[in-house]
Formats: structure tokens, sequence, C-alpha cells
């Protein structure tokens, strides 16, 4: 397999030197900051904090997976039920904020600088490894102009923070693996990452220690028994190092995930099944309804669950339909170059992450994806970097570059449109919580108490202040375009409808004591 062996070879012993100062920017007198492309990364870096908190207001409130987080600490109290799912991941990430203010405005921005902060060091290492001016600055904005980024730079969510780690972990992998520094920054990331999500860890750490392995059989191949080298060398001391950080950085991640298993599941294999059943088990699914599933999620819903009625706008899916074509020209560019694993570690890191999701589970949100286009972000700015030197050497070289530069347009408009199009979607379905805990308040439903329901029972119960028990005989129940229940009905519950929502037939039913405790209350 001579393609993996120079992959390899050029992952664990190519030295990659740094991007040197252009000698042209010093003659005419520009400062060192415009030489240094590290200053260019921090501010696309800056911009997607900038815009993000433009377009998303940070007075949004909490979504219901935010508060599952949030919620772990007293201010944005009550707790609500922690499922096996979860992990403990972004509760660290937020806990300097949310333990000591419940302010929903100064979490969000916290988390819009952390994001864009770990926007910064996840491409960071991408320099080095890359080594040609300009293309990491354009990966990290290609990255950051997606909606999906955008609305989620400041949500208390863990995908952003798994993509940004696993381009991290990757570009590290390519940028002078033997320097200790180096191999401590790729274990930590991987930390990062499987404390985030332990499953999104999992396949692209494999696939590297694959290349490691594959990098030990080639040396001993070169070295046959009695021809070895005597001492370790640069390239083996490398391989070692590399394996030892991917393992150590899950390892550690993993560690308080299988603690919690033990302490409140019973075990680790016990946790996986509850996590299995909450989430509708995996299997595989060959079939293009997974794919459409996937680009109808491109411009929400947010979790597409079921995804039977939802349609394709082809406006929205027409970036992802790029991406193929800009990565093939990448790894072209990259073979072309003597660098072949610059352009094919990231893309099959990528197809590891993205295959889970895209064959194996029946739903799909368009955060999930965010991990694989993170990783291909390089290597699609390697092929738009190839494209435009090629449309530079034609006759109409100005007619394509211009071209190009409206289609670069049109995506930023497109993605704008469909962020501010979230952020209104969310902000309303948000509100109509709000309404609903009113209409409970006014109906005598109030701390302590518990609840139930067929649509966002979780959210609702937070936001009144209740707790979301279906185990127990609920104070109120919330149902949405559902009949009430039997044993409701038999036992004189009333209904009040909720009014003015964004969703629309929304309805509590209480008891007939509480209705009662509340008597000529108005209902908003």
């Amino acid at each position: 397999m001579p393609g993996m062996s120079s992959v390899v070879r050029n992952a664990a012993s190519e030295s990659v030197p740094a991007p040197r100062p252009d000698r042209s920017s010093r003659r005419t007198g520009r400062p060192a900051w415009w030489r240094d492309e590290r200053w260019w990364l921090a501010g696309v870096c800056a911009l997607f904090a900038t815009v993000s908190l433009v377009l998303v207001h940070p007075t949004l409130a909490l979504g219901w997976d935010e508060l599952v987080y949030a919620s772990r600490f007293g201010p944005h109290g009550p707790d609500t039920p922690f499922s096996a799912p979860r992990t403990r991941g972004v509760p660290a990430l937020i806990a300097p904020v949310a333990a000591l203010t419940d302010s929903v405005v100064l979490l969000r921005c916290y988390l819009t600088v952390a994001a864009a902060l770990a926007l910064y060091l996840g491409y960071l290492p991408w320099l080095e490894a890359v080594g040609r001016r300009g293309v990491v600055t354009l990966a990290a904005g290609l990255y950051g102009s997606l909606w999906i980024g955008l609305f989620y730079a400041g949500a208390a969510m863990p995908n952003h923070y798994v993509a940004t780690g696993l381009a991290g972990a990757v570009g590290c992998f390519l940028a002078r693996p033997a320097r200790r520094g180096t191999l401590v920054a790729l274990g930590a990331s991987f930390a990062l990452v499987t404390l985030m999500r332990p499953n999104d860890a999992v396949w692209p750490g494999l696939v590297l220690l694959l290349a490691a392995a594959w990098d030990g059989r080639r040396r001993r191949d070169r070295h046959p028994d009695g021809e070895a080298p005597a001492g370790p060398t640069p390239t083996g001391e490398a391989a070692t190092g590399r394996v030892l950080a991917v393992v150590g950085g899950v390892a550690a991640g993993l560690l308080p995930w299988v603690a919690e298993a033990v302490i409140r599941f019973g075990g680790v294999l016990e946790r996986l099944h509850a996590a299995s059943e909450i989430q509708g088990g995996m299997s595989l699914r060959l079939s293009f309804d997974t794919l459409r599933a996937h680009a109808a999620a491109l411009d929400g819903p947010l979790l597409c669950r079921p995804c039977d009625g939802a349609s394709v706008e082809w406006i929205n899916v027409g970036w992802w339909l790029l991406v193929p074509p800009l990565v093939g020209l990448g790894l072209y560019a990259a073979r072309r170059r003597g660098r072949t694993a610059l352009g094919l570690l990231p893309t099959a890191a990528a197809l590891a992450v993205a295959v889970p999701y895209l064959f194996l589970m029946g739903y799909a949100a368009p955060r999930f994806l965010l991990p694989a286009y993170a990783l291909l972000a390089p290597v699609a700015a390697l092929g738009i970097r190839q494209a435009a030197q090629w449309a530079r050497r034609t006759r109409c070289a100005a007619a394509l570059l211009c071209a190009g530069a409206a289609l670069a347009l049109l995506h930023l408009g497109v993605q704008i449109q469909q962020v501010d199009v979230q952020y209104g979607i969310q902000k309303a379905a948000r509100q109509d919580w709000q309404r609903i805990a009113r209409v409970l308040h006014a109906h005598g439903v109030r701390p302590p108490c518990a609840l139930d329901g067929n649509k966002a029972a979780i959210p609702i119960a937070h936001t009144a202040g209740c707790r979301a028990e279906p185990a127990r005989t609920p104070d109120a129940l919330v149902l949405r375009r559902v009949p009430l229940p039997g044993w409701a009905a038999q036992a004189g519950w009333r209904t009040y409808p909720v009014r003015h929502t964004y969703s629309g037939h929304w309805y509590v039913a209480v008891p007939v004591r509480a209705a009662l405790a509340a008597p000529g209350q108005a209902v908003p």
C-alpha cells in the first residue's frame, strides 16, 4: 500500500517549517503582525464571535439541552434529569459563570468568547502543518461562516468544542509530532473531545492510531532483523509519542464518564444500554432517507426527530454539494506537494466521525456533523487555493475569480439568513415555555410541583419551577395536539388553552383542587 505508506511517512517523519515571513511585506514597511498569520487567524475568530453575538442575541433563553447542563448549578435550578447519554463536559465548561450567576446574557457572552478561543486553538497547529500562507485562515473562515457554528457559538452545547478539538488533534498529529509540547496538545485535544462526547473521539482516534501503527510496520520493513539502528530513531519516538498521547487523552477524558457509569448506573454496560434506549439504538441504515434527513436538517429544525415531513431546500444545501469537489481538489493539491497525509488524514478522520451519524442513527441534527466540517475545512481550503491557481492561468482569469467571489458572497448571505431564521424560531418557541408556565401558575400550579406531558415537558417544567417526573402522578399535564389521558379525564381534570403561542395547540390540564385554588385569575 504505497499510498498509505506515504501518508504515514509524511505525518510522522516530515518536519514542516513554519511559514517564513513575507520579505516583500518587510520591504513595503508593513508591520510584523501583517506577516504573522496567527494574527489573521485571530482576526477571523474575533469576527466569528462578533457576528455570532450580533445575529444571535445573548438574551435568547436557554434551550432544552442547555437547561439540563446549566441546572447542575444552583443559580439555574431546579435541576433537571441528567440522562445516560449526557456527559459532564459542558457543565465543566460553563461552571465558571453558571455556578455564580443566573444571568443568561453573561453566560452566552462567556461562551461566545470561549467558542472563538476554541476556534483559534483548533486551527493554530495547522499553521505549521500546512506551511502555506492563507490556507489555515481560509479554513477557519470556511468553518466559521456556517450558520450552524455561528448559531451555537454562544450555546452551552458540546458539538463546537468537539469539532475544534478534533481539528486541533489532527493538526498536532501532522505538525512536528516529536516535540513534547505538540504531544501534550494532542493528548489534551482528545481529552477535551472525549469529555464532551466520548463516541466522537473513538473513531477519529482509531484513524490516527492506525496511521501510527502503519508507521511502525513501515519502519520494521525498512530495517529487517539485524539491521535496525542501535538506538531509538526520531520517527520511532514520534510514533510512540503520538500513540501514548491519543490513548492517554481518550482515557483521561473518559474517566469521569466511567466513574459516573459505575456510581449512577451500576456499570459501563448498564449505562451504554440506558443511553441506547434513550437515543433509539444504533443500527445500519443504508438508505437515501438518512442522507435526505441530514440534508433537510441543514436549514432546520435543530433536531429532526422524526424527519419524515421535513423538506430539502436546495439553496440551503448548495454549499453541502460543493464540499466533495473541493475536498477532492484539496487531496490532489496535497498529493502534488508530496504531502498526502495533509489531505488524507483529516478526510479519513472526518468520515470516521460522520459515518455513525449518517448511517447508524434514525434522526438528524445539523450540529452532529460540525466535527466533520471542521476537519474537512483545511482540505477544502487547499482545494480552493488550487482552483484559484488554475483560474489565474486561464485567459478568463478575472471572470473566474469574480464568479468565485460572487459564489462566496452568496454562501455568506445564505448562512446569515439561516442564522436569523433559526434565531427567530428558537426565540418564539422558547417564549412558549414562559407562556405555558404563566398559565400553570395562574391555575394554582406552583413549586414544588411535578409536571408531565407529551412535548417538551422537561424545559417547560424547569421554566415553571417544577420537575418533570412521569413516574409519579403529576400536579399538572402540558399537552399539545393530543387528547387528555383517560385517567385524567375520569378524575375530572380541567383543561385550559395556552393562547398566542408560536407552535399552537398547547393546553394545560390540572386537577379540580388546583383549579379551585386559583379561581377567577386571568390567563395570559
